[in-house]
């Protein structure tokens, strides 16, 4: 969506002891099919703060019935991640003196994060522009750009295919096994079915493991 809109993205991932890291692989397969001016991978380890189903020793929760409230922040929810994800891009913008990032926060099919809300994002924005040298000598205001954050997930799914998506090469799966198969039981595999079904097309990564009826 930002090269559609012009932009040469410079495209950021991070290592920081998750347990589906898995999703790294995809994300050098993504950028090096879409063509990206460079990809960063960032190594940190939040395993030492823990605290998270998905960087601690505690089960993923599955097969939760996504219609239901969710009652509080789940266990999936990383402590900071977005802080953090946003702190190391705004410093890369910093270097590259680029005015734009773009992050794929989500605030309708998501679990309850409250880093992935148009408040939280705004608030970023407000104090990236605080705490950079553009940000204070006036030379440009830094915007923080969140496509996605009021699509659903069949709306993302169908944008990604009308741009050439191959859904294949993507994960989503919050516990996935070491060769890449869903568990299909989690709530990022749920949102991911239902989202694929509401469009009416199968999911090539599901397809791949047999898992598509």
């Amino acid at each position: 969506m930002a090269q559609e809109a012009g932009y040469a993205v410079h495209a950021m991932s991070f290592n920081y002891g998750q347990r589906h890291v898995l999703e790294l692989e995809q994300a050098r397969a993504i950028a090096s099919m879409a063509g990206v001016a460079a990809h960063s991978v960032v190594d940190f380890d939040l395993r030492a703060i823990g605290g998270s189903a998905l960087t601690d020793a505690i089960e993923v929760p599955k097969d939760r019935v996504l219609d239901e409230p969710v009652p509080s922040i789940p266990i999936t929810y990383v402590p900071a991640r977005n802080t953090i994800f946003l702190s190391f891009a705004l410093a890369w913008a910093e270097v590259l003196n680029a005015h734009d990032i773009f992050i794929g926060v989500n605030a309708l099919d998501y679990s309850g994060y409250p880093d992935c809300r148009p408040e939280y994002i705004h608030s970023f924005e407000a104090m990236a522009n605080l705490a950079t040298r553009a940000g204070v000598e006036g030379h440009h205001r830094l915007a923080i750009h969140t496509p996605l954050i009021a699509l659903t997930k069949a709306q993302i799914i169908r944008e990604g295919l009308r741009l050439g998506v191959d859904y294949g090469l993507t994960s989503s799966c919050y516990d996935p096994a070491p060769d890449g198969r869903p568990c299909g039981h989690c709530d990022a595999c749920q949102l991911r079915v239902r989202g694929f079904r509401e469009v009416g097309v199968p999911d090539p990564l599901w397809q791949r493991y047999g898992m598509w009826t």
